[in-house]
């Protein structure tokens, strides 16, 4: 393995010899709950093997995950969330003697696990006006099928979104760290949380000062139309002053509101589905709002409400499909599982996992998505600080 700058990349004849999924997984029952009988419930285990990172790294919060079209995992971390004692190697002069070194931001791997790329950090993004545009605090990344890579962050100031080669290699972005104008702005975000980009539209999760999703032109970049819930304009009002993590567990809304005319304080995700649906996160409401693409922008199709009763940090925090898209996974952050659901009635089948720190649980489960085999993977921030590979084994018909 060698480092280019702040960029890792695994060397011939250096990197770690790959031996088959067979014989590299080492898998563990995990916990499940089955609820409708009359359906295949798919069924997995946790690989305990999974990934394999450098001896001497360790993991800081891990939120934003993406398989791509090579079914490859890219993983986006947070550095700065680790301490001085987490990573003692890093420190000056060194106060550890066998561990740990500090992890790049943006990581890919491949399906044993090894590492293949990192990079990313302070001096990236710096092309426009010269400046650093690196979010303060990441959040979210998306793997779009042209090969490039988008990033975003919720940290104070950041209200930029960023394009980058699968190298890390700046292409573009949408915003300007410094910047921000409220819901109804047409050039400027406020932190983004998520990214989902095609030949035609970039949507963007505009979800944790504003509360809407913002659609942008592929080519030049321009707001082609926003929305808020129900596919209606925009309403909420912008929080006020820069989110911190205290603010993603507070009840000083009220508690969720799953019949909300507004987004709550947290747009989470935007996920593309089959069928040009589009997934969006309100996290703080404990629901999915489900839309379809049209020509003029979106029509609003559903609510799908996930444990509505769920306080601290609630419930839909990411989605993703089955490759067949007959399934639904629901990340729920609080009760620290993933909810399956019968993508075509939205019906909840039941749930794998728990909140806890073993393999197959979950301490803040932040991300979700699924490989071509119909391996899951999942990412946790707080102190969950990790990802997980779970294997498909089959279903319990």
């Amino acid at each position: 393995m060698v480092r280019i700058g702040n960029r890792i990349a695994l060397a011939a004849g250096l990197a770690c010899v790959s031996v088959s999924p067979a014989a590299a997984d080492v898998l563990v029952d995990i916990s499940s709950e089955r609820l409708e009988h009359t359906v295949p419930f798919p069924v997995f285990k946790a690989d305990a093997s999974w990934p394999r990172l450098p001896e001497e790294m360790i993991l800081g919060q891990v939120p934003g995950l993406a398989v791509d079209q090579e079914d490859t995992i890219w993983i986006l971390t947070r550095p700065n969330s680790l301490s001085p004692t987490d990573r003692g190697l890093d420190t000056n002069p060194p106060s550890a003697v066998a561990c740990c070194t500090t992890p790049p931001h943006v990581m890919r791997f491949d399906q044993e696990g090894n590492l293949l790329l990192a990079w990313g950090g302070a001096d990236y993004a710096a092309e426009f006006s010269g400046d650093n545009q690196w979010p303060a605090n990441v959040h979210g990344l998306h793997a779009a099928d042209d090969g490039t890579i988008w990033i975003g962050g919720n940290g104070d100031g950041d209200h930029v979104v960023l394009n980058f080669t699968m190298d890390g290699e700046y292409i573009r972005q949408i915003g300007r760290r410094g910047t921000t104008g409220g819901n109804l702005s047409e050039t400027a975000l406020g932190n983004p949380a998520d990214i989902s980009a095609n030949d035609e539209r970039i949507l963007i999760a505009d979800g944790y000062i504003n509360k809407r999703i913002a659609a942008f032109d592929s080519d030049a970049l321009d707001l082609a139309y926003m929305w808020g819930a129900y596919g209606k304009r925009p309403s909420a009002p912008a929080r006020e002053g820069a989110f911190d993590q205290s603010q993603a567990t507070s009840s000083s809304d009220g508690g969720a509101d799953t019949e909300s005319t507004s987004f709550g304080d947290i747009v989470h995700c935007v996920v593309r589905g089959p069928e040009r649906t589009v997934y969006v996160c309100d996290r703080r409401n404990n629901r999915l709002q489900l839309f379809r693409e049209t020509p003029e922008g979106v029509e609003f199709l559903r609510d799908i409400v996930i444990a509505p009763e769920t306080g601290g940090t609630r419930t839909a925090s990411d989605v993703a499909f089955s490759p067949n898209g007959k399934y639904v996974y629901v990340a729920d952050m609080m009760n620290g599982r993933v909810w399956i659901l019968l993508r075509k009635t939205h019906e909840i089948l039941g749930s794998f996992g728990k909140n806890g720190r073993y393999p197959g649980q979950f301490i803040w489960l932040h991300s979700v998505d699924v490989d071509s085999q119909g391996n899951v993977y999942t990412t946790e921030v707080g102190t969950g600080r990790r990802v997980q590979r779970f294997v498909f084994t089959g279903f319990d018909d």
